[in-house]
């Protein structure tokens, strides 16, 4: 290499002769082919100044005149990556297949055939049919059933990917679009199914489809209703959307439709619109009843807002909560208010009544805290709340007559000794007399038994160390008020509030080896916060009453003991050589008596006296100061008196009827009968108190269950009907007087599967949580509509049978009750009546029950339903009636069992014109 100056103007060019090889040109062009086919160029983008052109270089190379522009190594490594994405691969999943019969490959066609139970998995994505056929050219996947000359068309293609399951006749399926054509597909959507002759689908969560139909049926071969969808869009999991829609009943269009709807297909629960009721009650007009949202909160908690409006006014707001944490707790809470108008303003019989009621029920799971518990049941409001409520959820309710509630927190700490508290508050209701008593709160602690004299060994012997103590402690806020006052500051006005304080001292022994013995003494204190002052006003001729607040307090004792023991009677009916049928007769007879002395606290009494207009002074009248107090006055009195009771208990053993069992059967005769009285030592006249006889059996294999009791009265009666100390015997009578007496019996029995019927269940339910009857003898709410799905499961436990049946199934329930009175010599029945209720299922589809009572003692029925039910399959028809009385009435609903489609309903009702 030669460098040349810049004053140099020419080159010199030497030329040397070149010889040709042919192999050499052969291979050069080849390499330049290759290199050109298969190589690819990019422009470098070079950074930094740029090069002058009209610059020439001071440095010339001697070989030619070409400038070499040297680039860095920095430039080189900010060299950008190529933009262009790679492409695909032809599959992105690993295809696998299977078939019975064979799988052939085409190599010519580029296709791979299947037969015969064939199996396809990509990705997510699987089909099974009977002919399966993959098309590589088009990346389709072509899927059908067999048809066979004996079994028709079988193995028809079940397509699956993302959870969505669609059952067609055939399928294509293209791989790389991820589209496919459905035809005459079954697809399940939530509770119903999508049955369409041809199916778009578009990606794995969008279909559309053409004049299909969507049914919540199980016969998809001939459904008996379904919604006709002219053009839909779904998203499976999610929602369908629908164009024009109609209702066929057997493939007959009906009127029913919608221009457009949405059907929501969520797996979760979702909030929606609930559709009322509607009908006419004479009073106050058209009505809609039972319509509002519910709220979908979360996974634990929802709410249903439920609203009622009448035409003359009239309205009624429903608020239904329910609640819910596996293991930990469940509950539902309820808030009803209605304001009702009677008759138009301007009249005479115009009123409003405002009426409400609060319902909570909780209930803690017993693996949530094993040392502590909170449980609540409340059932408060207005008295006449059940019996002018015009809400047909409540008409099963209108006969209760006290309302019932308790909320309760209670706390163990483990430890020797253990330590109990609870605090409590309660509330109780009657709703003929408008009265509330309430406790809130009241307060309970205790300290577990404590045994100072027991050996070490924990081993307790003898009347020493069986001697123990506990402390008792009872705190109480008492209220006493009426409906018109209540929730008002007035109610706490006459609020009384204590604490007592108790210390039982106990110990058992066992005494001459077959009695068992027991002591014990007990310490009152009565704390009190009110007490009362009594003066006599000569000018009024009056009592004056005066409440003194300021604490005060008294303490009390008493003694008491008791024997027992347990005698047992065998009659054995039993020969050699003969079976009996009666083998033997056992009774068991437990005697006991118990002594009590209660010492007089006269100290703890005051007394007035009484002076007449003349300024004499009649009487002395002694009164305690605590005698209005939470927990009683202490007894002024000293009495000794003596308890004796008698329980006895009755079985029998006969011979079973089972050829094949090996012991006899023992048969309860009577599961209690008992006695009991007690004798007043200290007493200066009718020393002994009546005789307390009551009893209890089941008959007929436990399905029948009586009680009864009685009182008898050994002291006579004088002519104005009062008792004297005189013995009815020595008076001209028997030996014991029947002052009372009382018999109910209820029994409940069905065919040998009568007693599988649940479909009271949810209006069962629904009185319980009113504080009504646990059974349907007063009859079952009837809100049809929202519990339309609550037995639903039940219908599926067991299919009908294709045989004749010639067994009924019915269930029957029967409950009797008498009283009979006598104190003073009226010898009357005062009350006697028979309820009754029942089911019978004339067919699998078709059931009838009712409910009535009849007044055996003023001889008129009581209230009385009758009830009809039509299984519909998908549908369901329901009816109910009163006929008589002034709650007469009547309902009537048809609507189908499914959630999704809930809406879709009928009802009319006539509600009784109830009279405020």
């Amino acid at each position: 290499m030669t460098f040349q100056k810049p004053s140099h103007t020419f080159t010199k060019i030497h030329l040397k002769a070149l010889h040709t090889n042919n192999f050499k040109i052969l291979f050069a062009l080849s390499f330049t082919v290759f290199i050109s086919t298969l190589s690819f160029s990019q422009d470098i983008q070079t950074k930094g100044r740029t090069i002058n052109r009209t610059i020439k270089d001071s440095l010339v190379t001697s070989i030619d005149s070409l400038v070499v522009t040297e680039t860095s190594e920095k430039t080189q490594d900010t060299i950008a990556k190529d933009s262009i994405k790679p492409k695909k691969d032809l599959l992105e999943h690993i295809v696998k297949y299977h078939a019975s019969d064979y799988t052939r490959f085409s190599n010519k066609k580029q296709k791979l055939y299947l037969f015969n139970e064939a199996r396809i998995d990509y990705g997510d994505m699987n089909i099974t049919a009977g002919d399966i056929t993959i098309d590589y050219n088009t990346n389709t996947v072509y899927a059908k059933g067999i048809t066979d000359s004996i079994d028709g068309y079988t193995q028809k293609p079940v397509f699956t990917q993302s959870g969505n399951v669609v059952e067609p006749d055939s399928i294509v399926f293209n791989t790389e679009t991820q589209k496919a054509l459905i035809y005459n597909s079954k697809t399940e959507q939530g509770e119903g199914t999508v049955i369409s002759e041809i199916t778009k689908k578009e990606n794995d969560s969008v279909y559309f489809v053409k004049d299909a139909k969507y049914t919540t049926a199980e016969n998809l071969e001939d459904p008996e209703y379904y919604l006709k969808l002219r053009k839909a869009k779904i998203v499976p999991g999610k929602k369908i959307v629908t164009g024009l829609a109609n209702l066929f009943i057997y493939d007959v269009p009906t009127p029913l439709g919608l221009p457009f709807g949405f059907f929501p297909q969520s797996e979760t629960q979702t909030s929606g619109v609930i559709i009322p009721t509607f009908g006419e009650q004479n009073d106050r007009g058209y009505f809609l009843q039972n319509g509002g949202y519910y709220f979908a909160i979360n996974d634990y908690v929802d709410l249903a807002v439920l609203g009622d409006y009448y035409t003359n006014g009239s309205y009624g707001i429903r608020l239904e909560n329910t609640y819910a944490k596996r293991y930990r707790f469940r509950g539902n809470v309820g808030f009803r208010y209605e304001n009702l108008i009677t008759s138009e303003r301007g009249f005479s019989d115009y009123a409003v009544n405002t009426i409400y009621n609060l319902r909570w029920s909780h209930s803690q799971d017993s693996k949530a805290n094993p040392s502590s518990r909170f449980s609540a049941s409340v059932n408060l409001g207005s008295s006449s709340y059940y019996q002018q409520s015009i809400n047909q959820v409540n008409v099963a309710s209108f006969l209760n007559n006290t309302l019932a509630s308790s909320v309760s927190y209670s706390k163990t700490f483990q430890g020797e000794p253990q330590v109990n508290i609870s605090l409590t508050a309660t509330h109780s209701q009657n709703t003929n007399t408008e009265s509330i008593n309430m406790t809130l709160p009241t307060f309970q602690g205790s300290v577990g038994r404590i045994y100072p004299f027991a050996s070490k060994a924990g081993t307790k012997k003898g009347i020493i160390q069986n001697v123990n103590f506990q402390y008792n402690l009872r705190a109480e806020n008492r209220i006493e008020t009426t409906d018109s006052l209540f929730f008002k500051k007035e109610m706490f006005d006459d609020a009384k509030a204590g604490f007592q304080h108790s210390i039982p001292l106990t110990t058992n022994f066992k005494l001459f080896k077959y009695f068992s013995a027991s002591a014990s003494t007990n310490f009152n204190e009565v704390w009190t916060f009110k007490t009362v002052d009594k003066t006599y006003d000569t000018t009024n001729q009056e009592v004056v009453e005066e409440t003194i607040n300021g604490f005060d307090s008294f303490r009390t004792y008493n003694f008491s003991t008791s024997i027992g023991t347990t005698i047992y009677g065998m009659f054995n009916f039993e020969k050699e050589g003969k079976d009996r049928k009666i083998k033997a007769i056992r009774h068991v007879m437990r005697p006991s008596i118990s002594y009590n002395i209660n010492p007089s606290f006269d100290k703890y009494y005051d007394s007035y006296e009484v002076v007449s207009a003349d300024g004499l002074t009649t009487s002395d009248v002694d009164y305690s100061r605590f005698e209005d107090g939470l927990f009683g006055s202490p007894n002024k009195n000293f009495s000794s008196s003596m308890g004796i009771s008698l329980s006895n208990n009755l079985e029998a053993k006969v011979r079973d009827k089972d050829s094949t069992a090996t012991e006899a059967k023992k048969v309860v005769l009577l599961n209690n009968l008992n006695f009991s009285t007690s004798y007043n030592f200290a007493g200066d006249s009718l020393q002994w108190s009546p005789v307390r006889m009551s009893g209890g059996t089941q008959l007929f294999n436990n399905k029948m269950s009586v009680n009864f009791g009685a009182t008898l009265d050994p002291y006579a009666l004088d002519n104005n009907n009062n008792r004297i100390d005189t013995y009815n015997i020595d008076n001209g009578g028997s030996l014991f007087r029947l002052t009372s007496a009382n018999m109910n019996a209820s029994w409940s029995f069905s065919s040998s599967d009568g007693g599988k019927n649940k479909k009271n269940n949810s209006g069962i339910e629904e009185n319980k949580r009113s504080g009504g009857r646990a059974d349907d003898l007063f009859g079952v709410s009837e809100d049809f509509a929202n519990k339309q799905m609550q037995d639903e499961d039940d219908d599926k436990e067991e299919k009908p049978s294709e045989l004749y049946n010639y067994k009924i199934p019915w269930n029957f329930r029967v409950a009797y009750a008498v009283n009979y009175s006598n104190s003073q010599r009226q010898s009357e029945i005062s009350s006697h009546s028979l309820m009754f209720s029942g089911d019978i299922e004339l067919s699998s589809k078709w059931s009838v029950g009712g409910s009535s009572g009849y007044d055996l003692k003023n001889a008129g029925f009581t209230y009385t339903q009758l009830r009809f039910e039509r299984d519909l399959l998908s549908w369901r028809m329901n009816f109910s009636w009163v006929p008589f009385s002034t709650r007469s009435s009547w309902n009537f609903f048809i609507g189908i069992k499914s959630s999704i489609l809930s809406d879709l309903k009928y009802e009319k009702r006539r509600q009784p014109d109830i009279q405020l």
